[in-house]
Parts: structure tokens; sequence; C-alpha cells
């Protein structure tokens, strides 16, 4: 009974060590600049006991290849039909462990105030990965713009490419750019679809700013924390979860924001 009761304490204290071993332990969280790595940096000041270590993305860092490789313990900064598209391509399961916001696609332009001015035969900036490249030809279909072919019906789902398009009265013309680089090209182009990160990066204010925005109302687009399947349930990760989608870190991102990230979490 003396030797049971003592494998039995050396367990406890086996599985309290694990426990606060992950509790010391910085948590890596790979984020965007903005608004990403803006919203973990409030959340280092409102939850302090969190040892929240933000790795900001350069460009061309993959943070999926990131996390895969152990080189951090999550990433926030993608939406759930990018991370599919990652899975397959790297050959890996993540698991999500929150959804916090929404940054809505829009459309810029620096040489044009309205569509109806828009020329014939003008060129439009999208993303070039295949979710937001279907994501930028959805929108630009709810904008009047061109028309997807009938099958085209759920832009969660299904993605386009500009083959898929149906009609297109301009004539626009298409030109697949690296997402980052977009807003660079707003002075060549007449048309720039770019990502609401990317567009806050670049000084725009997209609820202002663009000329059409993404619906916030059933958006399959929210932005989330990702992290591997054996992290899922550290406590690490559920305390950055449950900051993550508080009420207090909502109210942050729509003052801080003003309508160009949209908080998943309902209003206080």
């Amino acid at each position: 009974m003396k030797h049971a009761a003592f494998t039995l304490a050396g367990v406890v204290l086996s599985l309290s060590l694990a426990w606060s071993s992950a509790q010391a332990a910085a948590l890596r969280v790979a984020a965007d600049p903005v608004p990403h790595a803006e919203i973990l940096n409030y959340i280092k000041k409102i939850d302090p006991k969190l040892d929240l270590q933000v790795v900001e993305l350069t460009s061309g860092a993959n943070a999926n290849e990131l996390l895969a490789n152990g080189d951090v313990d999550a990433n926030y900064f993608q939406h759930v039909p990018y991370l599919k598209d990652q899975e397959k391509a790297l050959g890996k399961t993540f698991a999500v462990a929150a959804t916090v916001h929404i940054e809505p696609l829009g459309i810029y332009s620096h040489k044009y105030k309205d569509f109806k001015s828009l020329p014939n035969n003008a060129t439009v900036a999208v993303p070039n990965n295949a979710t937001n490249l279907s994501r930028a030809l959805f929108l630009l279909q709810a904008q009047g713009l061109i028309k997807l072919n009938s099958k085209f019906t759920d832009p969660a789902t299904t993605l386009a490419t500009p083959k898929d398009i149906a009609e297109n009265p301009k004539h626009l013309k298409i030109l697949e750019i690296e997402s980052p680089q977009i807003p660079r090209s707003l002075d060549d182009v007449d048309l720039a679809v770019i990502n609401g990160n990317y567009a806050l990066e670049a000084g725009l204010t997209p609820a202002k700013d663009a000329l059409g925005l993404e619906s916030a109302s059933h958006n399959p687009y929210a932005n989330i924390l990702v992290t591997n399947p054996q992290l899922a349930n550290d406590p690490r990760i559920k305390e950055l979860a449950k900051d993550l989608t508080s009420p207090q870190v909502a109210e942050f991102i729509r003052k801080q924001y003003n309508g160009s990230v949209i908080p998943v979490a309902p209003q206080s």
C-alpha cells in the first residue's frame, strides 16, 4: 500500500510539475504585424501572467510551416479556407483553438472614386493564393463587376479562378500578385483587392477607403488561432483562446480599428 501511495504521489507530482512547466514556458505565437500582433500585445498588457512571446511575421515567412516544425506554438493570421488549403499543401493537420475576428476584403483605387468611372480593359490586382484569389473574385462579383460560372455559389467551399469568369462586361484584366505586395501596386493598376491586414499596414482604412467591402454577415473568413493537435488542450493555449474571444478584447478591436476589423465575440 505504501509503495502504491508513493507511486500515486509521484504521478501527481509529475503531472503538477508538467502543468507548472507548461505555464512557465513562453507561448510563442506567430502573427501578422497588423492587426494580429497588435491584438496579442494588448493581451500581454491585460493578462501578464500569460507569458506571451509574439513572433511578428515577415514577408515570405510561412507561419504554418513554423508551427509544423515546432518553431512556434501557435499562429494567428489566417482563416479556415486558407488553413485547409495549407493542410493539403503541407500534409499536416492543425487544430483551431479560437475564432477571433473578421477583416473584410476590400477593393481600392488611387485612380477612381467609384466603379461607374472604371474604364473598359481596366487592370485589377488580386491575391495569387488560391483561397484569397477566389475570395477576391466573389467580391468583384458582389460588386457587379464580373459574373462567375453558376456552379460557384459558396465562397467557403468552391474555389474560383479567373478561368471561371462567365461574364466580364468591362473586360477587366485580372493580375495575380502576392498579397503583401498588392498595396504597393495601387499606383500601377486601376483596382486592387487587398486583404484587411495588408490594407491597414499600408495606412488604408478599409471601412472608409474601400470602394467595395466584403459583408461581415455570415462571412466564412474569420481569422483564427491555430495550434498543433498535441497542444490543443495546453493550458496556455486555452488561456490565450479565452482572452482572444473575451468582451474586453472585442471592445479593444472595435475601438482600435473602427469597423475595419470586426470581432466575432458579441458586444458586451
